[in-house]
């Protein structure tokens, strides 16, 4: 796998989250995420203020070959968004992992980060499917 950083956890679904330490969570899809979606055309933001349960839908990405769900890793209320993605969805394709952060979300529940992987697990997973 390319671009794997170490500093956050993985979901089965292809997100990950990145604890920023003072409660809150930094959500994105992975490198290999966006690499089965192709050219991303598109970004469905939540809303800031909304509710968002680990495990259910929050967002939605489009591409030119499909149209993904993205699931919550993480359960809590979205605190911000990346306005940027609005503009220039293509940002996933470019960098999924540091400019192109689809929300921040204040933690309902922090055992949440610790029912997902660490990179080698989620390495490990993305092997297995291939």
């Amino acid at each position: 796998m390319s671009n794997l950083p170490t500093d956050r956890k993985y979901a089965a679904s292809h997100e990950w989250a990145l604890d920023n330490g003072d409660g809150t969570v930094t959500i994105g899809i992975t490198d290999h995420a966006q690499e089965l979606l192709g050219d991303v055309v598109f970004v469905e933001l939540p809303e800031v203020g909304s509710e968002i349960e680990a495990g259910t839908e929050f967002s939605l990405v489009e591409s030119v070959k499909a149209a993904s769900d993205i699931y919550a890793p993480v359960s809590g209320e979205v605190i911000a968004v990346n306005e940027a993605l609005e503009d220039a969805p293509e940002l996933i394709n470019e960098d999924s992992f540091e400019g192109a952060w689809i929300a921040k979300v204040k933690l309902s529940n922090p055992a949440d980060l610790d029912k997902l992987m660490d990179a080698a697990a989620y390495e490990t997973k993305v092997a297995d499917e291939d």
